[in-house]
């Protein structure tokens, strides 16, 4: 089994909904078993500001889909959540990344991992941080550097952890 960490996020169409209703979804994968999951955030987005704020979070999955398979998955998981991509960094109803895949780097037209932008935002790296601490997973180092050295740096402003009752190690959401 492979150990994938996703990011979830939506800002439209009840996102709070989307994220809870996707994190069941992810257990019921293909070969795939959710592991544990972080507390959701409220995030404001990144890029246009001319859209409603996100709910966000990270769950780790156990696979055993190669990581191409895997995001065929998540991909046809954002569209069964009505998914449209109208511009870059837009409104959507369900977003989901492939942040991390084991300790693989992969460098694909369609995939890259660890995610590119993942050490540059605060709304990935703290629910990420949440869940390898509180599930008392192996920590992760992203370029040499802790999840904790990273959010150091990162403008934390704007991210709020609501009242969920935080990591949940089962698939009850």
């Amino acid at each position: 089994m492979s150990l994938a960490y996703i990011g979830l996020g939506s800002n439209l169409d009840d996102p709070e909904g989307h994220v809870r209703q996707a994190l069941r979804e992810l257990d019921g994968l293909p070969l795939c078993q959710l592991v544990a999951h972080s507390s959701l955030y409220a995030t404001r987005p990144i890029g246009p500001q001319d859209q409603p704020d996100f709910i966000n979070a990270v769950a780790a999955l156990e696979t055993k889909l190669s990581p191409l398979a895997l995001l065929d998955q998540l991909q046809g998981l954002e569209q069964r959540h009505r998914r449209q991509r109208l511009r870059h960094w837009g409104p959507r109803t369900l977003d989901l990344d492939l942040l991390l895949y084991n300790q693989d780097t992969i460098m694909r037209p369609r995939l890259r991992v660890p995610h590119p932008h993942m050490h540059e935002r605060a709304f990935v790296l703290a629910p990420l941080e949440e869940l390898v601490s509180a599930a008392q997973l192996e920590p992760i180092v992203l370029y040499q550097q802790s999840l904790a050295e990273w959010l150091k740096h990162l403008e934390q402003n704007g991210i709020q952890r609501l009242s969920d009752p935080g990591v949940t190690t089962t698939a009850t959401v």
